[in-house]
Formats: structure tokens, sequence, C-alpha cells
């Protein structure tokens, strides 16, 4: 068995990269985490939102994926 095979997806991303990663609540249930990644490694991942910086225990994410950037802003319509 190869050496990547064994680690979490998550390892390999490039930090930079827009990711979207599903994690399990303290209270139960799920929640979704959007932004740009900022690091990774065994113990999970840290991920820039819009509404701040997101750390995300390894033992919470249930899965996770590289997703296209964001779109540009819309321009706003004039009267």
């Amino acid at each position: 068995m190869e050496e990547s095979a064994r680690r979490p997806a998550w390892t390999t991303w490039p930090v930079g990269v827009r990711v979207v990663v599903r994690r399990r609540l303290a209270e139960g249930g799920l929640s979704d985490v959007l932004g740009d990644l900022l690091g990774t490694g065994p113990h999970g991942v840290r991920i820039r939102t819009r509404r701040g910086e997101v750390d995300v225990p390894a033992a919470d994410i249930v899965l996770g994926r590289i997703v296209p950037p964001a779109p540009p802003p819309r321009r706003r319509r004039q009267p």
C-alpha cells in the first residue's frame, strides 16, 4: 500500500486552494466549512471563511474536497 493511501486526503491539499469540509458538531449534527485552506496536517485543517479562521480537528472531519474558486462579486445594478 502506498504512503499516500494511508494518509487522510486533506493532508495532500495545497495551501491556498478553496475547500469545503463537512464536520461533526459537538451538539450533534453536521456543518460545512467553506473557504481558503490556510494549513493542513494529521491534526486537521485551518480554513479562512468569510467569518474568520476556523480550525477543524481531524476527528471531526466527515468528508471534504477542493472546490472551484469563488465567483467574482456581482456589480450593483444602476437605477
